[in-house]
């Protein structure tokens, strides 16, 4: 399955990339990525307070972000704040978002990147919304004992992940240190396959997430 999943993203990567040349949304996609770790390296080479990271897929999902971002800025005042998205409709609607120190795109989920991408930014937390499943990037923040929280999840029986061909990626939501889901329908769907790392706190609740960060 792990070389099925690096064959997607190979092959996502290439489509962009084609895409690129008449599609202006692919276009930003890939001219975002270009320089990133060199954009990276320069904001985050010389810092040493602690890093709070954010990453939400588009814009939508940084609607859901933006509450838990502005508490924790509030609680935390001394964190660096690091947003990321996967796509441009995110990026470029927020990329001038006040509470954050820099945001980027995310790369594009493979070992180099999500090695190179932690090593460089070296969060201390490390926050998803609603739906996240890369692999590599993950892993390595498990690999670094870096707390990982999902938020404001909402999962459902019909959806692939409680599907027999969904117990790999099954495996990836067991790296997250804490999901927060939104209803107790999700927290059951979880419970059946097993995770048990969840706890049930609507569309966003801050109080859970701050005592994750003052315990961790």
């Amino acid at each position: 399955m792990l070389f099925l999943y690096r064959l997607g993203i190979s092959c996502y990567s290439l489509l962009v990339w084609i895409a690129s040349f008449f599609n202006q949304k692919a276009r930003k996609f890939r001219t975002g990525r270009q320089h990133l770790f060199q954009e990276l390296s320069a904001a985050f080479q010389d810092n040493t307070a602690p890093v709070a990271w954010f990453h939400a897929a588009s814009l939508g999902e940084f609607e859901q972000a933006r509450p838990v971002i502005e508490v924790f800025k509030a609680a935390y005042p001394e964190y660096k704040i690091l947003i990321t998205f996967f796509s441009p409709s995110g990026y470029e609607v927020s990329k001038n978002y006040a509470l954050a120190d820099f945001v980027c795109y995310l790369p594009l989920d493979t070992p180099s990147n999500a090695h190179k991408f932690v090593a460089c930014v070296k969060p201390n937390i490390a926050f998803f919304v609603k739906y996240e499943f890369w692999y590599y990037i993950l892993q390595t923040l498990h690999q670094h004992k870096i707390p990982t929280l999902l938020i404001s999840a909402v999962f459902r029986p019909s959806q692939w992940l409680f599907k027999p061909y969904g117990a790999w990626f099954r495996k990836i939501i067991q790296g997250y240190t804490q999901i927060f889901v939104q209803n107790e329908f999700s927290a059951s769907c979880l419970s059946q396959v097993g995770i048990q790392q969840y706890q049930i706190a609507g569309d966003t609740r801050f109080d859970r997430v701050i005592a994750i960060v003052q315990n961790k």
